[in-house]
């Protein structure tokens, strides 16, 4: 006797690539709504984040990791762990490449790894709205040459084409079976997570070139009342010079941040926000284990 998961498929897929190829940015795109951020800084993405797309056909669960590159500290050896740990765990691995003839560092490492991979693989070139249809022949030989895909697929994270073409693909490598999440399920991050991760992006976007990656942001207090949610948190930056620039001219800058911050989470609590930031120093924090796990980046190993 049929029943409604007969032909229903579910799987887990992991979004791979070098820093800054728009794994993010498709991830959003696929889903159908913002989770993950995006800035046009490389490393962007910390943590490994779980999110669900629903339909009819079935259920695909993505993780969208962090972007795989030689690691500079702690923080960087912890995010390619978080990378290169998922090949493994999942049915179908999707790395994600740019339409250029050019094999750099971070992709030579990342196909050293996949050689040793037994899950499919699909290569997805990204960004084809910025070349020429004929352009993409060379990019697909260059890479095949290097590695057995079971697909190749185009796609543009930007504009949305061949959206639904990758999603008919990944599913073809899924196994039949029941869904992991209720089908209204987005994301596994705690709110607060996604939280502080928004007023990071808001950050990245405002500061532009003048600090360096090395922010991060906690939420200390998150209360929901009768007319507003209270929301405080701190950006910890590394150095001290950082602080007065993340502050700005009598504070232009951090409520440029607050503001835009604000505007975006009251979007997705559905609720009025009032939002307080404070700015802390913690030296070298990338290298610390100890503030390293306080701020999120937890290594769950033994």
């Amino acid at each position: 006797m049929e029943n409604k998961y007969t032909n229903y498929k579910a799987g887990f897929a992991t979004l791979i690539g070098r820093p800054n190829v728009g794994k993010s940015t498709l991830m959003n795109l696929l889903i159908g709504q913002k989770i993950a951020i995006t800035s046009n800084k490389p490393q962007t993405t910390r943590n490994k984040i779980e999110t669900v797309l629903t339909t009819d056909k079935g259920q695909i669960v993505f993780l969208d990791t962090p972007g795989i590159h030689k690691a500079k500290n702690k923080l960087g050896k912890y995010m390619d762990k978080v990378a290169l740990g998922t090949f493994s765990d999942v049915d179908v691995v999707l790395w994600l490449v740019e339409p250029v003839t050019f094999i750099g560092e971070n992709e030579k490492k990342i196909i050293e790894n996949l050689k040793r991979v037994k899950t499919p693989i699909i290569l997805v070139i990204n960004k084809i709205d910025s070349v020429k249809k004929e352009d993409l022949l060379p990019v697909i030989e260059m890479y095949r040459k290097e590695l057995d895909f079971v697909e190749v697929t185009m796609v543009s994270a930007k504009t949305g084409k061949n959206k639904e073409d990758l999603i008919n693909t990944i599913f073809k490598y899924l196994p039949y079976g029941h869904p992991f999440f209720d089908e209204d399920t987005l994301t596994d991050q705690p709110i607060r997570q996604i939280v502080a991760e928004i007023i990071r992006e808001k950050a990245l976007h405002a500061l532009n070139e003048e600090v360096p990656h090395g922010i991060a942001v906690v939420i200390d207090r998150m209360e929901e009342g009768n007319k507003f949610t209270q929301i405080d948190a701190t950006i910890i930056a590394e150095k001290d010079s950082h602080k007065g620039i993340i502050i700005g001219k009598q504070g232009a800058m951090l409520k440029k941040i607050g503001t835009n911050a604000r505007f975006e989470i009251e979007r997705l609590l559905d609720a009025k926000v009032n939002l307080k930031l404070w700015v802390k120093i913690k030296k070298d924090w990338r290298d610390s284990d100890f503030l390293l796990k306080n701020f999120g980046y937890r290594d769950d190993e033994k």
